[in-house]
Parts: C-alpha cells; sequence; structure tokens
C-alpha cells in the first residue's frame, strides 16, 4: 500500500524535484539538444556556434557567453576532459552532479588559462590517471559540464569557435557504451511520473550521504522500493489525489520562486546563496567557505527544488553572482506601460564582466527587439558613461529618442518583464553586501 498523506508527498516532492527536473533536461540534452545547443550523445561537446536568442527556450539563458555542454555517463568508464590555452580570455567549464550540486570547476578563475588534462571518474575511483593529468571526482555516474566562453559579439565568434573544437572529451575505453538514465516503464499513471522517476533515479544516482537519511523517511510513498514500480495498479482515487498533492507542490514552488525566498535589496532579489546547499563534495575549482556554504540543513531542500526549477546549471556566487529584478524603486511590476532606468555608480566590482539581460514573463525566456539586443554591460561597446564615471540604463519597450539614452537601451518586451544583472567573478563585497544594486527608478 503506498501511502497519499499530503505533507509526505509534498516532502518528497521538495526534496526530489531537483533530481528529476535536473535529469528530465540530461534527457532533452542528448535526445533533443537545448536551444542553440544541438543535441549530443553522452560523454560528448555538443558547442553553440553563436549567442543565444529568443528562439533558445531554455530558463533565463545567458546571452554574455557561448556555450558548450556535455552530459558524462561515467557508467561506460572514465572519461578524459582535454582544455585548450585560452590566452586569458574568461571560460569555465561548471560541473553538475544528479542532484545539482555544483561540485567542481575548470576555467579561468578556478584553474588558469593554460591547456589542461583532466580524468574523470566516479567517487572511489583508485586507478592511476595519464602523465600530467588532474583526477576530478564525480558524486554521481551521470554528470552535467555546462561551458560558457565570454564573446563580445559576432564578430568575436570564430575564435571561440577554435577554442571550442580544441575542448574535447574521450573516453578511456572508446568502445564502451554508456547505460543512460533508467526510463519511467508505459504502465505507470503520468500523474505519479515524479515518484518513479525519484524512486528509480534515486536508486541509480544515490544522494550524499547526509541526505540519505530524508529519502529513507519518504519510504511509505514507495521511492526507496527496489525492483518492479509500486506505482502500476494503484486506485484511480489514489493516483488522483496524489497526483493532485505534487501539482499543488509545483504550484507552491513556482510561487515561492515569484515572491523571492532570498534577501531584497532595492527591490532585487539577491539568490547569491541559493547553490550553496552542496555541503559534501569539493572538488578541482570549488570554494569551502562559510560565506559560500552557510545553507542551514533544514533549508536546504527548498532552496535546492527553487533553485533548479527557476535557474537549473547556475553557477556558485563565487563564480557568477546573479540578481534579479521584478520591481521599481515604488515596489510595482516592471512593465511596458513605463521607461524606467538604472544608474549604476559605480558598476559592479568584479574580476572579469558583467551583463544586465531582460526576460519576459512568466516564461523567464529571451524577447525580440527591434535591435536585437538581449543584454549589455561591461562588454558592450558604445555605451555612454557618465563624467563620474556612472551608467545610467534606459529599459522600455520603446526606442528612446534620445541618443545617449538609445545608446545604453535595453529593450522590454510587451508586458511585464524580469531583469538580471549576471557578475562574473564578483569581488566577495558583492556576495557579503558591501556593494549595493540601486533601485530600477520609473522615469515616465
Amino acid at each position: 500500500m503506498i501511502s497519499t498523506d499530503k505533507d509526505t508527498l509534498t516532502s518528497a516532492f521538495i526534496f526530489g524535484v531537483a533530481l528529476t527536473f535536473n535529469l528530465d533536461q540530461v534527457n532533452r540534452y542528448v535526445q533533443e539538444g537545448i536551444g542553440a545547443n544541438s543535441a549530443a550523445p553522452f560523454n560528448h561537446f555538443s558547442h553553440a556556434r553563436t549567442l543565444a536568442g529568443p528562439a533558445d527556450t531554455f530558463v533565463s539563458i545567458n546571452n554574455d557567453t557561448v556555450y558548450s555542454m556535455a552530459q558524462i555517463d561515467l557508467s561506460a568508464g572514465p572519461v578524459l576532459l582535454e582544455t585548450p590555452d585560452t590566452d586569458g580570455r574568461y571560460y569555465v567549464l561548471q560541473f553538475v552532479d544528479a542532484w545539482t550540486n555544483n561540485f567542481a570547476y575548470v576555467g579561468h578563475r578556478a584553474t588558469g588559462t593554460a591547456p589542461q588534462k583532466y580524468l574523470l571518474v566516479p567517487l572511489g575511483w583508485d586507478g592511476d590517471p595519464p602523465v600530467d593529468t588532474r583526477v576530478i571526482h564525480a558524486p554521481t555516474m551521470v554528470f552535467s559540464i555546462v561551458g560558457r566562453w565570454a564573446c563580445r559579439g559576432d564578430w568575436d565568434l570564430p575564435a571561440i569557435h577554435e577554442l571550442q573544437d580544441a575542448t574535447r572529451l574521450s573516453q578511456i575505453d572508446p568502445e564502451a557504451v554508456p547505460t543512460g538514465i533508467p526510463h519511467v516503464g508505459v504502465d505507470v499513471p503520468p500523474a505519479l511520473h515524479f515518484l518513479e522517476k525519484l524512486r528509480l533515479w534515486s536508486q541509480v544516482y544515490p544522494p550524499a550521504a547526509s541526505d540519505r537519511e530524508t529519502l529513507a523517511a519518504l519510504s511509505a510513498l514507495g521511492v526507496t522500493k527496489t525492483g518492479d514500480s509500486p506505482y502500476i495498479g494503484l486506485a484511480e482515487a489514489q493516483v488522483g489525489s496524489a497526483g493532485a498533492t505534487l501539482k499543488a507542490a509545483l504550484d507552491n514552488l513556482i510561487e515561492y520562486l515569484r515572491q523571492g525566498g532570498v534577501p531584497i535589496v532595492n527591490g532585487w532579489q539577491l539568490p547569491y546563496h541559493v547553490f550553496d546547499y552542496n555541503s559534501d563534495f569539493f572538488e578541482i575549482g570549488t570554494v569551502d567557505s562559510k560565506l559560500y556554504n552557510s545553507v542551514k540543513h533544514k533549508d536546504k531542500y527548498l532552496l535546492r527544488a527553487g533553485a533548479a526549477l527557476g535557474g537549473l546549471w547556475g553557477n556558485h556566487a563565487y563564480e557568477a553572482a546573479y540578481a534579479i529584478v521584478y520591481v521599481d524603486d515604488a515596489g510595482e511590476q516592471l512593465s511596458c506601460e513605463h521607461t524606467y532606468t538604472l544608474t549604476l555608480n559605480p558598476t559592479p566590482p568584479v574580476s572579469a564582466f558583467w551583463s544586465l539581460t531582460m526576460y519576459s514573463i512568466p516564461d523567464f525566456y529571451l524577447v525580440e527587439n527591434s535591435i536585437d539586443r538581449y543584454s549589455l554591460g561591461s562588454n558592450t561597446e558604445g555605451l555612454q558613461y557618465e563624467e563620474d564615471g556612472s551608467l545610467v540604463i534606459v529599459l522600455s519597450r520603446d526606442e528612446p529618442s534620445d541618443p545617449r539614452d538609445r545608446a545604453n537601451w535595453l529593450p522590454a518586451p510587451e508586458g511585464a518583464f524580469r531583469p538580471i544583472i549576471r557578475m562574473y567573478e564578483p569581488d566577495a563585497s558583492i556576495v557579503d553586501g558591501g556593494y549595493a544594486i540601486p533601485a530600477i527608478e520609473r522615469r515616465t
């Protein structure tokens, strides 16, 4: 008998949605591709060749970097990663396990920009790596590599393509075939696919040791049962009740994201710590300090669930800090009916670069506009700064008539909108609150 207790089902959803949502996207990637990244099999890179645009329907995708992504399955054995000399260009390869823990980093900040080799292996591997090769231990057999290459515009793409082509993955055993992610059986009711995915995938990709007690406490739902699915043949009323509770949990999580659930300063939601739930895995390039992993265990799962749904594969704040805003200085929703300004004085203190990107609501996609500008920032050519060094950015649907405003214009979509500031290699003052982003002010 499977429990349909609402509290237990809700707890299971919050605990497990990061795993299920993430691996759904991994499957999507290897089968269909994501945005400008075409489908690629496990243990192969797919390189986007252009900056992301409105056709790339992935939540909060950035327009600052060109993506290189790979899904790794170590069931085929260790995988060798080779990176080229980028001659100082900003890039990052972010490693994300099945439960969405950022467990390793390679790139400009983490390891420098000289050519390097890494052997990707599962936890517990104790073999001998090739000469001059560093080892990265992955917490789960399937994980993602999310690569980003700083790009200043279309003219910069050929140089990036050369770097992408020189970034390679190769299986140590080239004949081995990755097993891939287990499929949900056709007889499992669609309303209970979440539970079946959590059951199957948590067994193949176990959570961190610190999370296993929480998973065991959900056993009444059948998610720890091995063998055949416990969800086949359940009474229709039981399926309907459980499905409705899971749907309500999803709706509540979406509302939680809308409300922020994070510190808010000058209207900006500051999710600098939303990826700090990883307290177990610190491989190459990670930072193990109180500033970046101070989340209490009791708060971990809701934070992780929201981070997965609202910003999957987002970076830790020591690599890139994000700030999100829905409202103006009066607390009113940002809308195409008005013109706004954001005055940055000073601009964000970063070691790499920063950007402001425009997104639609509720999809959080990039939006078409007349000048094909989806973000602007420190790498944008032609911005007009004030004599004191400040930058006044104009946000509006309609193109400004003043040439200075037009140079600093970030087009807004129809309806409501939500910008994001990204700060790559941020100064610690951004994360600890010493630097505050000012409110967006309504001009008309």
